[in-house]
C-alpha cells in the first residue's frame, strides 16, 4: 500500500481442556489481549482510520475525508505528512507550512495523530532513492532531530518506516533497518523525552522484526506496527482463519518475551489494514467488522482502516471518491456506537459450541459480536428478546431467535450464562476445532469436507474438490488454497523446533510426470527445499521433509505451501520431533 498509504439449541461452548495461563508464564498466550496501555496511547481508540497519500498530502486534502470520520466517532488518524522530502526538500532548510496546517485542522477536528519517520529527499544522494538512509545517518538524524522537536507536544507517537522491508534497498537487511531504528530512537528521545517509537513490519513480518531486534533495535521502540493484510483476506473469504488472526498479537508477544523481555507488553497497532471494496461491499463491511471485534479481543491497540477514502491505492474506502459511503462506513459507525470508542474485552465465547462470539462491556452494557464460520447457519436461541443490530445497515430487530450466518451481528445484552462464559474463557488459547496445545502432530486429510485436525488449507474445508481417486478422497494439486496450510497456533509459532512435514501423494490419473517443492516459513523468511519426484502412480507415496529452522508466523497467512501440479494428495501431516 501507498503510504498517506443445522440447527441446534442455545449452549455457550466452552473450550474443554484449556488453561487460563498469564503473561508472565507465556506457557500459552493466544486469545489474551495485554494490560492496559499507559499513556499517550491511553487516549487511542481501537477505531482508527488512515489514508493513502494523495488524501493525506495536506489540510485541504483531509477536509474532503476527516468530518465524516469524526462524525462517527473516530479519533485517531494513523498520521501527518512527516516525510523527510517534505519538511527538508533541501538540506538544512525546513519547510513547516504544510505540516502545520495540517496538525492544527486535524486538532479542530478533535482528532488525535501521530507521525512518520521515512523516505529520503533527492540532496541526499549517499542513498538510493527508495533505500533505507544508512549511508547518511547523521543526515537521517537531524531530520528525526527537527520533525519531532517541531511537532512536540502535538505528535506523540512516531513510527519508523513504512512496512519494511518494502521500501528498502534490494540488499538492504533487518540489520539496515535495526540501525535505522537506533538512531530514530536516540534522536527522537532527545529532541522529544516523552514521545513514543514504532518499530514496524510489513504484513505479519514477525521473522523481520525478531532479526531487527537481534541486530540492535532492542530496547529502542516503545510499539510494533503491521499491516495484516493477507491475513485479513482468509478472514474476508470465510475460509475459517480466525484463529490465525486472533494469533497475531500472541506472536509478537511471544518473540518479544525472547528478544526483548522489558518490551513485552508494549503496544501493537495495525497502522494499516484494509479489505478490497471489489471483493463486494458487504464482503468488505463484514470483513471490518470482524477485523475489530477480533482485533480488539487480541490486544491490538489500534487498527487505522485503510482507508477512509478512495485515492490512489483503488477501491479500498469507507467512502468512495466522490465521498458516498459505503457499508464498511455504516459498519464502522455502527461498531463504535454500539462498542464505544473505548470498549472493554470481556471474552470469547462459542455458540452452540460452533459460533464465534466476542463480548464487551460497550456505551450501554455487554454488547455481542457473533457470526457463524465458513458459511455455515445455525439457529441460536437467546432464552428471551434481546435488540440484534445489522451493522451493515444500522437496522435493529427484537428477536428471541436468531438464524445465524457468516455475516456478523451485534446483540446488545443477551444471557448472562454467555458473558460468564466469556470471561471464563478470556484468557484461554482462542479454540481452531480442537485444543493442539500439547499435540505431537497435526494432520489434514482430504475429502468432500476436510478432517482437519490443527492442520488447515487456506481453501477451506467447504469449498474442498473431493477426488475420488484410487479408492480414496484426494485433493487435486491444483486446487487454489489447497495447496498452502497452516497450523493451529496454539501447535506452533515462532518457536523454531525440528518438524517433519510429511504430503501423502500420487501423479494423477495420465500419469503426468509431478514433482513437489515444498516452501515454508523459515528464521530467515520463507524458503524452499529440493523438490520431490513423485514416482509413478502405481501407489501412494509418502514425501517426507525434516526441518529444524521453520518459524511458523504467518506472515502471508500460511505457514507452508507446495507447488501447483499435475498429483493429487491424500494428506499432509506436520510432526514435531525430539531435539
Amino acid at each position: 500500500m501507498k503510504l498517506s498509504t443445522p440447527s441446534r439449541t442455545l449452549r455457550a461452548g466452552l473450550f474443554a481442556g484449556t488453561i487460563a495461563l498469564s503473561f508472565s508464564s507465556l506457557s500459552s498466550l493466544f486469545g489474551a489481549p495485554p494490560p492496559e496501555t499507559s499513556s499517550p496511547f491511553g487516549e487511542l481508540s481501537p477505531f482508527g482510520i488512515g489514508s493513502c497519500h494523495t488524501n493525506n498530502t495536506s489540510a485541504q486534502a483531509n477536509a474532503r475525508w476527516v468530518p465524516k470520520m469524526a462524525a462517527i466517532g473516530i479519533t485517531n488518524h494513523r498520521t501527518c505528512q512527516t516525510g523527510w522530502s517534505a519538511v527538508e526538500p533541501e538540506e538544512g532548510k525546513w519547510t513547516w507550512d504544510a505540516l502545520d496546517a495540517q496538525m492544527s485542522y486535524l486538532e479542530s477536528q478533535q482528532m488525535t495523530f501521530g507521525g512518520i519517520l521515512a523516505g529520503s529527499p533527492k540532496w541526499n544522494t549517499k542513498d538510493k532513492p527508495g533505500t533505507l538512509p544508512v549511508n547518511n545517518l547523521p543526515a537521517w538524524s537531524a531530520y528525526v532531530s527537527e520533525v519531532v522537536k517541531h511537532a512536540k507536544g502535538k505528535i506523540h507517537y512516531w513510527e519508523v518506516w513504512n512496512e519494511p522491508p518494502n521500501g528498502t534497498g534490494r540488499d538492504q537487511t533487518a540489520a539496515d533497518y535495526a540501525r535505522v531504528v537506533m538512531v530514530a530512537y536516540d534522536a527522537a528521545k532527545a529532541a522529544d523525552p516523552t514521545c513514543r517509537i514504532g518499530i514496524a513490519a510489513k504484513s505479519v513480518h514477525v521473522n523481520y522484526l525478531d532479526q531487527a531486534i537481534a541486530a540492535g533495535a532492542k530496547d529502542h521502540f516503545d510499539y510494533v506496527t503491521l499491516h495484516p493484510y493477507e491475513v485479513m483476506n482468509g478472514i474476508a473469504a470465510n475460509t475459517g482463519m480466525e484463529a490465525v488472526y486472533m494469533s497475531i498479537v500472541p506472536t509478537v508477544r511471544k518473540m518479544l518475551a525472547v528478544r526483548d523481555p522489558a518490551k513485552v507488553n508494549v503496544p501493537v497497532i495495525f497502522t494499516e489494514l484494509g479489505c478490497d471494496a471489489k471483493k463486494g461491499l458487504n464482503v468488505q463491511a463484514q470483513a471490518l467488522v470482524k477485523a475489530y471485534a477480533m482485533g480488539i479481543a487480541e490486544g491490538v491497540t489500534t487498527i487505522n482502516w485503510f482507508e477512509a477514502m478512495d485515492g490512489d491505492s483503488g477501491p479500498m474506502g469507507l467512502l468512495q471518491g466522490n465521498g458516498t459511503p459505503r457499508p464498511a462506513y455504516t459498519a464502522m459507525a455502527q461498531m463504535i456506537q454500539h462498542l464505544s470508542a473505548h470498549p472493554s474485552y470481556l471474552g470469547w465465547v462459542l455458540l452452540n459450541a460452533d459460533d464465534y462470539g466476542f463480548v464487551f462491556q460497550g456505551a450501554k452494557g455487554t454488547v455481542l459480536v457473533a457470526w457463524a464460520p465458513k458459511g455455515a447457519s445455525d439457529n441460536i436461541d437467546f432464552g428471551r428478546n434481546v435488540q440484534i443490530t445489522d451493522p451493515l445497515t444500522g437496522q435493529t430487530s427484537q428477536a428471541k431467535t436468531w438464524m445465524l450466518t457468516d455475516v456478523p451481528i451485534i446483540v446488545d445484552g443477551g444471557p448472562d450464562a454467555w458473558v460468564n462464559a466469556a470471561r471464563t474463557n478470556r484468557n484461554k488459547p482462542f479454540p481452531w476445532g480442537g485444543d493442539y496445545t500439547r499435540a505431537k502432530s497435526v494432520s489434514v486429510t482430504m475429502g468432500k469436507v476436510n478432517a482437519e485436525k490443527g492442520l488447515h488449507t487456506l481453501s477451506g474445508s467447504a469449498i474442498a474438490q473431493d477426488v475420488v481417486l484410487y479408492g480414496g478422497s484426494a485433493r487435486a494439486g491444483n486446487i487454489p488454497g489447497g495447496n498452502a496450510f497452516a497450523v493451529d497456533p496454539n501447535f506452533l509459532s515462532y518457536t523454531s523446533v525440528p518438524i517433519e512435514i510429511t504430503v501423502t501423494v500420487r501423479r494423477d490419473a495420465a500419469n503426468h510426470p509431478a514433482s513437489l517443492t515444498l516452501e515454508y516459513e523459515s528464521t530467515t523468511g520463507y524458503k524452499k527445499v529440493p523438490a520431490y519426484e513423485v514416482p509413478d502412480n502405481q501407489d501412494w507415496n509418502k514425501a517426507t521433509w525434516r526441518i529444524d529452522d521453520a518459524q511458523f508466523v504467518n506472515m502471508w497467512g500460511f505457514n507452508f505451501r507446495y507447488n501447483s501440479g499435475s498429483y493429487f494428495v491424500q494428506s499432509v501431516t506436520v510432526t514435531k520431533l525430539d531435539h
